[in-house]
């Protein structure tokens, strides 16, 4: 189990280069990889992303490469710019009738009139590159492992306080139909006492609604199934490969069990549980939105 925040930075020193890698990413629902390169690395952006797609599945990736050149700067003359600026004094020259020559010092001075040869990144200098890129990828995993560890164990403790309130909510459902058989007598009995008549209650028939109405308060399957998605749930956090998405599903299972139990029956222990659960539930829910 992944937690998707972390961050990691790697360094590689050539003979003619240095690079620096730093990868920070935090949680998102899909895979967002922003990766910043400088113009000369631009032939090595398909390599690089499919190395970071192998090893990160969810999340925003921001990738930030420092890399420096430590061999010979050669310029080279942008020959537009200068000619247009040429162009440019000879025509002012002659409409204003001015004397004097251009400048090598001015011109050479002129924003981009000297530019760094572009080269294309040589075998070496690539492979620096994406060394950097996979030390940062296994101190980041290394800081998404420790965090996802953290994750697991309040997962997990959150697990077992919803577990706890369970027993409460069984004990509690096991007297509904006792308890709607004594309200439902005690208002029948008021009925007819208020009205003086001397009709008789009819046992079957009123077993026969208490039945009804217990069975639709019936809990034990929302119980069941709570139970069920809880133990799904610890099975998933132990799996290796891609777990937040279903985590995720699960949370909103159980929250739908809980709203059940909850709007089933009218017992104030019950539902003070079933919030409690709730509770816990949503701290669920904002531990799992970081999960890879």
């Amino acid at each position: 189990m992944k937690s998707m925040t972390g961050f990691g930075r790697g360094a590689v020193t050539g003979e003619n280069f240095s690079v620096s890698v730093e990868i920070k990413t935090v949680n998102n629902r899909y895979l967002d990889l922003n990766l910043r390169l400088a113009n000369e690395l631009q032939s090595l952006e398909a390599n690089l992303k499919r190395t970071i797609q192998n090893r990160l599945s969810r999340g925003r990736v921001d990738v930030f490469i420092n890399a420096e050149r430590t061999n010979e700067v050669i310029y080279e003359l942008n020959r537009p710019l200068i000619f247009g600026y040429l162009q440019a004094l000879k025509q002012m020259q002659e409409e204003f009738r001015l004397s004097g020559e251009p400048d090598l010092n001015i011109i050479a001075r002129l924003p981009n009139a000297l530019q760094t040869k572009s080269e294309e990144a040589s075998e070496d200098f690539a492979k620096g590159v994406e060394t950097a890129i996979k030390q940062a990828l296994d101190e980041l995993e290394q800081m998404r492992e420790t965090e996802g560890n953290s994750l697991k164990n309040e997962l997990n403790e959150r697990l077992l306080e919803i577990e706890n309130y369970l027993p409460t909510i069984a004990a509690e459902s096991a007297g509904v139909a006792e308890e709607y058989q004594q309200r439902l007598t005690k208002r029948i009995e008021n009925l007819l006492t208020k009205s003086d008549s001397q009709i008789e209650i009819d046992k079957a028939r009123l077993a026969q609604e208490v039945a009804y109405l217990a069975d639709r308060s019936d809990i034990s399957e929302e119980i069941t199934r709570l139970k069920s998605h809880i133990e799904q749930f610890r099975a998933i956090m132990n799996e290796e490969k891609e777990i937040g998405k279903r985590l995720d599903f699960l949370t909103q299972e159980f929250n739908r069990e809980a709203n059940t139990i909850a709007s089933k029956t009218n017992n104030l222990i019950v539902k003070e549980a079933a919030l409690a659960i709730k509770s816990e539930i949503e701290k669920i829910r904002e531990q799992v939105q970081n999960v890879e």
